[in-house]
């Protein structure tokens, strides 16, 4: 299942490395695409949709809408 978040405070590459860095610690096969510009990121992985959420906002970063 593929989970779309909004990250309001993604502003650069390193914002992206960092959180596709921490999604992979928890979850090696996932699949992460963060887009700088839209500010999103695309997550595909087996971890629940809660789990991939509390490791962005781990990351320092904020989810539109939680």
């Amino acid at each position: 299942m593929a989970l779309k978040l909004k990250v309001p405070n993604i502003t650069c590459e390193g914002c992206a490395e960092k959180i596709t860095e921490s999604i992979h610690v928890m979850e090696p096969d996932a699949l992460v695409d963060v887009n700088v510009q839209d500010k999103t990121v695309t997550v595909e992985s087996a971890a629940s949709e809660e789990s991939i959420k509390q490791v962005i906002v781990a990351s320092g970063y904020n989810i539109e809408g939680y």
